[in-house]
């Protein structure tokens, strides 16, 4: 399993929940990152390959790579993940959530996207069939880089 370097003096991070974060996404971040002068952190399980200076591998365990971003956020940090109930962990820590594609999760509306997935997952269970995600799009990338900017520079200003 990776370490975190804590000697560096680190106020935010960006901690991305590598498992299905697309590359142009992580990309993003990386570029972000060192724009901004702050730590970015990946975790994922031991089936992704992933090159960060600072990632994390975690086991396959059901929602292991999850535990460990909760366990990693603090108040003030930025985490990417599609993951509605990660987000809504993470958005009680004082941290702010963006999903890959852009979309920046608030408290406001978390309980009704979890109330959406718990619907859609218990029609699944009953049989049903939903859509999965459509394919990313140049678009995607685009609203994720602008999200991504705006929650940085509403947090820190550039050095």
């Amino acid at each position: 399993m990776g370490k975190l370097d804590t000697d560096k003096d680190v106020d935010m991070k960006i901690i991305i929940d590598a498992d299905a974060t697309p590359k142009k996404a992580l990309e993003t971040c990386k570029a972000a990152a060192a724009e901004f002068a702050i730590a970015l952190v990946t975790v994922a399980s031991f089936n992704h390959r992933i090159e960060s200076d600072q990632h994390i591998t975690v086991g396959n365990a059901p929602q292991e790579a999850d535990l460990q971003v909760v366990n990693l956020t603090g108040k003030g940090d930025i985490v990417v993940t599609q993951d509605w109930g990660l987000a809504a962990i993470v958005l009680g820590k004082g941290a702010a959530v963006l999903s890959p594609t852009g979309r920046i999760f608030r408290q406001e509306s978390i309980g009704f996207l979890l109330e959406e997935r718990e619907l859609k997952a218990k029609f699944r269970r009953g049989g049903g069939r939903t859509r999965g995600p459509r394919k990313r799009t140049a678009l995607d990338d685009d609203n994720f880089r602008k999200s991504l900017y705006r929650l940085l520079e509403a947090v820190k200003p550039l050095p």
